[in-house]
């Protein structure tokens, strides 16, 4: 099939036509939606000078679900598109036209909310423009304009390809057997005459100088002559590609080689059937100096042949010894600046496959994994278990997950640790109390965990050589890697089923509502959408404030454990101060105790404790007055109590109101809070500043403030 093909389909069964929208790229074109204007595919045509012929591909949005669905070797992951919803198509001989035209079917519906649309082109009187909704035709009756005839000779015709591609793939295969046969019969023969043997085409002038069979025999090691018999001809499957490399390559593990070579090679999926005598002897040469510790470089391609080797347990005794080569190798040929360093994105991405699939130890897997998925990981960790995690790190992830902009909030730069508490405080409450549909906070902003096709080792040589059973690959408890029914897939949350309005929503109402609490200026209005979460972050601000003064009531204890010492004290003194006669005159009324036995708990008489007022000075008899020259302070301020008056008329004189908040158990912070909001709705802005211990005085409001107390202060 061609890309020609589908454009014709799209265009015949849903008025799609293909447009080319780059002129600096000729070869890119889209297939987009005309009632949404959405795409459905991107069409690329790029020429492989390599061999001579175009290559075409395509990416189309039918979702990533069709992967393990259509598992054919032409649909892999997308090319160009990224995103979950692309999935990537090659097309060429084998490419199968209905499997294409079920996967943009379903790129259309998709994009069409499942619907289909039959647009009427003459239109009766009255009704222009009208679109009626009705079942998407069958695919056989779209095809050519539902002209049967039409769709009966294309059928027909594709059989006839189909059929002399076969016969041709068959000839090829004959030929190459063949030609494979006569080298043999005259090596071992020993005929003389002109003849080029297959494993040295390739070569520069190696067609103008015949080789004869004792030449050739000479030039070919028996290991590798005995390593062509390996091959076995069949189907161009790749399949059978790997099937022929994993047998060739066990046979040639442990040779070695001393024959140099630095041409160059390019080809995906290299396998040693691709190469010649020379390239063959020069890799083996290669690999032989690697194995050995020495790199030096060789063409891309057959450095990618010795990671398939490793991949596919060639050369190596266990997964462990393959894990450690494959790092080796990295150190030795990429690190050093040696080899192509695009090499390692595909390395890296090898080494956490293979490591995943063989159980490999965590250390072997994590440093491979993007560590933007790690942190987005602990994130999400994180907030969905508040209740483990300490107010750094759950203000940690919101702010990260909600673009971090509350970092620059004056609630954060002012009060840091408060404020992080307040904002952490905000989470674990909602997650306590929000719910939605069953939904908690949580599963409303980042969604639940979900299975997606994961495909191991896709873009290398290989395949599994063995029945795998079920087993689990847990990476935290928001990643794992899940091998069942012969398919892999990873549990994981989806970016694309974030609602990060809602976490940023979250953020922005807290923070407005917060900079009003603790009176940090920059106020913020309020967002239109965001009332729902007003009443979570109030109920926090109400708990706080209620700790607040709690932790500013003054705490008495009495130790009542210390009574009984204290009543056997009193008793000594007492009778060390009485004198003789005071003592005869009390003798006949005073009744001989025995030694003091400590009492049992039923037996204590612990008298009555005093009253708080009692124990420390009432704040009644506490001065009111700052000085004593000055007498008692008689101005009164509506909104604040007698204390905090006199509080800030000291303030305002510029003396230290520090003993009159100590006599009064008071603190500063809170005494500043207290007198700001009693005095905000006049003033309009904070009168008072408080660095923990000193309250001072901003000189800014001193005319409107001496208006409200109605004198000088």
């Amino acid at each position: 099939m061609q890309l020609s093909e589908l454009a014709a389909y799209a265009e015949e069964k849903y008025q799609i036509k293909e447009e080319r929208k780059w002129t600096e790229f000729p070869g890119f074109s889209v297939l987009a939606d005309p009632q949404t204007g959405k795409w459905a595919a991107l069409l690329m045509r790029q020429w492989d000078y390599e061999r001579g012929e175009e290559l075409q591909r395509c990416d189309i949005k039918c979702g990533q679900q069709c992967l393990s669905e259509f598992q054919v070797p032409y649909v892999a992951g997308a090319f160009r598109m990224k995103g979950s919803k692309w999935v990537g198509v090659s097309f060429d001989d084998g490419t199968d036209p209905e499997i294409v035209c079920e996967l943009f079917d379903r790129a259309v519906r998709a994009l069409r909310h499942g619907r289909g649309n039959i647009i009427l082109d003459s239109a009766q009187p009255g009704s222009a423009g009208q679109k009626y909704s009705d079942t998407l035709l069958p695919l056989e009756a779209m095809r050519g304009n539902y002209d049967r005839r039409r769709v009966e000779q294309r059928q027909a015709q594709e059989q006839r390809q189909a059929q002399e591609r076969r016969r041709g793939q068959e000839q090829r295969q004959a030929q190459e057997r063949e030609r494979a046969s006569q080298i043999d019969v005259r090596l071992r023969e020993g005929h003389t005459g002109a003849y080029v043997s297959p494993v040295f085409q390739g070569r520069a002038g190696a067609a103008d100088r015949p080789v004869t069979a004792s030449a050739a025999a000479a030039q070919i090691p028996p290991k590798i002559l005995e390593m062509m018999k390996h091959y076995e001809y069949g189907s161009s499957s790749f399949e059978n590609k790997w099937k022929n490399f994993y047998r060739q390559g066990k046979f040639m593990e442990d040779y070695e080689d001393d024959a140099s070579w630095a041409g160059e090679f390019r080809r995906y999926f290299t396998t040693y059937h691709d190469l010649n005598l020379y390239q063959l002897r020069g890799y083996f040469a290669w690999r032989t100096q690697v194995r050995r510790g020495k790199f030096y470089r060789i063409t891309t391609s057959l450095a990618y042949m010795y990671l398939y080797e490793l991949l596919n347990g060639i050369g190596v005794s266990s997964p462990e010894e393959s894990l450690r080569k494959m790092k080796e190798f990295e150190a030795g040929y990429l690190d050093s600046g040696v080899g192509d360093p695009s090499m390692r994105e595909t390395l890296r991405r090898w080494r956490l496959e293979y490591a995943v699939m063989h159980g490999a130890p965590e250390e072997e897997v994590l440093p491979f994994i993007d560590p933007e998925e790690l942190r987005e990981d602990r994130y999400h960790l994180v907030l969905r278990n508040p209740e483990k995690h300490s107010d750094e790190e759950i203000y940690g992830a919101l702010s990260a997950l909600s673009g971090g902009k509350t970092d620059k909030s004056s609630v954060i730069l002012k009060e840091p640790e408060r404020g992080k508490h307040l904002f952490a405080q905000v989470w674990r409450y909602m997650s306590e109390h929000y719910r939605d549909d069953g939904w908690d906070i949580f599963t409303a902003c980042f969604g639940k965990l979900k299975n997606f096709a994961w495909h191991p080792l896709a873009n290398a040589v290989y395949m599994e050589r063995e029945e795998r059973g079920e087993k689990v690959y847990e990476i935290n408890e928001c990643r794992k890697y899940i091998f069942k029914n012969g398919k892999w897939s990873v549990l994981r949350y989806e970016s694309i089923y974030f609602d990060k309005y809602k976490v940023a929503a979250i953020m922005h109402e807290a923070d407005r509502l917060l900079r009003r609490y603790l009176k940090t200026g920059h106020y913020l209005r309020a967002k239109e959408g965001e009332e729902w979460i007003t009443p979570y972050v109030e109920a926090v601000i109400e708990a706080d404030r209620e700790a607040a003064l709690e932790a500013a009531r003054p705490k008495v204890t009495i130790d009542l454990s210390g009574l009984d010492k204290i009543r056997r004290d009193a008793q000594i003194t007492r009778d060390s101060l009485l004198t003789e006669e005071e003592l005869k005159e009390d003798e006949p009324g005073l009744s001989v105790q025995p030694p003091h036995e400590p009492a049992s708990d039923s037996e204590k008489s612990v008298p009555e404790p005093q009253t708080e007022a009692a124990i420390q000075p009432s704040v009644e008899n506490i001065e009111t007055s700052v000085h004593e020259a000055e007498g008692p302070v008689t101005i009164e301020i509506p909104s604040l109590d007698e204390v905090h008056t006199q509080i800030l008329l000291t303030v305002m004189r510029g003396e230290s109101a520090a003993e009159l908040i100590r006599q009064r158990f008071l603190m500063p912070s809170v005494v500043t809070d207290t007198i700001n909001e009693a005095l905000f709705d006049e003033i309009g802005d904070n009168v008072l500043e408080c660095d923990g211990e000193e309250i001072t005085f901003v000189e800014d409001y001193r005319e409107e403030l001496n208006l409200i107390i109605g004198g000088e202060g």
